[in-house]
Formats: structure tokens, sequence, C-alpha cells
């Protein structure tokens, strides 16, 4: 009885060991600075035929950082476009939160538009100036910033297309080598679960770094970011 107690005793003191240390790599990673500078040069893939690209450019600006971000997609069948997506945002960053964003998005003929300025933000603290989104939430706000360590964090994040608050859940779930600039690299993917279709991000296993994503869009197809 006493042999199957102290059995018993190791087995969860290895549990909690395993727990343990798996907190300690979140919250490693959560801790871990935002970059204030950074270029991420994306070639995006529909079902692996390229489609097109997404860029994303970090400065600092100030006592904050600048990100400005550009996509380009046509999907084309029979060499005829039959969709077409434009979105370009900026956003500005301080203390590791979303101060301002204002986008603008032609989806296949669909025009949208966001403008957000955080809630207290000093002089310009407006709340956000978007339909969809009437009120901020307290604290810190994200958008869905793949490039910031801490946003694995979030359990809420803005839609800078729609400008609409999700809600979401992020667990990294696998680790497995993705081709970067030609070349297979260690990398861990965390998936992003919420409100609209999930999204594996792709991170370096040696320095954390971005550097791709896959989710399942329309119809069952894979979209896929890779550097290039």
């Amino acid at each position: 009885m006493a042999r199957r107690d102290r059995r018993a005793r190791v087995g969860f003191g290895l549990v909690v060991l395993l727990a343990m240390t798996v907190l300690a790599r979140v919250a490693a990673a959560a801790s871990a600075p935002a970059p204030r500078s950074g270029e991420w040069d994306f070639e995006v893939s529909l079902d692996g035929k390229p489609i097109g690209e997404h860029r994303f450019r970090l400065e600092p600006d100030g006592d904050g950082s600048r990100l400005t971000s550009q996509a380009r997609f046509d999907v084309k069948v029979l060499g005829l476009t039959v969709f077409r997506y434009r979105h370009q945002a900026v956003e500005q960053w301080r203390d590791g939160c979303l101060v301002s964003l204002v986008s603008s998005t032609d989806d296949d003929g669909k025009p949208g538009h966001v403008h957000f300025i955080a809630a207290g933000d000093g002089d310009i603290g407006r709340g956000v100036r978007v339909a969809s989104a009437p009120s901020t939430p307290v604290g810190c706000v994200m958008s869905f910033a793949y490039w910031n360590p801490a946003m694995r964090m979030q359990t809420r994040l803005l839609n800078a297309q729609t400008g609409k608050f999700e809600d979401v859940h992020i667990a990294c779930v696998a680790d497995a080598p993705i081709m970067v600039h030609g070349e297979p690299v260690a990398a861990r993917a965390c998936r992003v679960a919420g409100a609209s279709r999930p999204v594996d991000v792709w991170y370096a296993v040696a320095d954390g770094a971005w550097i791709g994503l896959d989710a399942v869009v329309d119809g069952g197809r894979k979209l896929s970011y890779r550097l290039r």
C-alpha cells in the first residue's frame, strides 16, 4: 500500500513538473519583448498555387512603433481573374498595445474601412470609430499581431478588416518543419481559434520568429503564407 502511494505521489509530481514546464514556456513567450522593427514578406498560395503577397513592415515611431501592411491576391482560373483582394493598414503601437489602426479593404469589389483609436490614450482617446465596434475593451488592445509574442496571451483581438473584436483562444498545437526561403525550418504552430475559421501561425523553434501561416478558407481550400 505504501509503495502504491509512493508511485502515485511520484506520478503526480511528474504531472506537476510537466505542467510547470509548459507554463514556464508560455510565460517566457508572452513576456518576450515585442520587436520594434522588422519586415515580413510573404508569398501567399491557395492549394499550393501562388496567388499574391502580403508584406508587413514594423519600424520605430517616436516612443512606439508603426506597422504598415499591404496584401494583394488574385485568384485565376484559365487565365481569368475570379477573385481579387486588396488590403492595406497602418497600425500605431506603444508599450505592446495598439494605439490606433486605419485600414481599407477591397474584398472582390466589396469595400471596407476601419478607423480605430484606443480609448483613454491621452489626447487622442475617443474609443472606436467604426459602426461594427462601438466600444473599446478595457485594457491593452491588440490586433491579430502575429509578429508580437504577447498576442498569444490575449482572449480578444481586433480584426483589421472588419473592425470587430473577436473572442479567441490561442494554443500551440504542433511542431513540424516548414519551407522558408526554399529550406526546411523547424517550426511550431500556434492555433488561433475563435469566431472565424482557425488559423495556424508558424514560428521558428530557434528564435520564435514568425515564418508562416495556414488557414482553411471557403470551399475547404488551404491558404498559406511562407516567407520568401
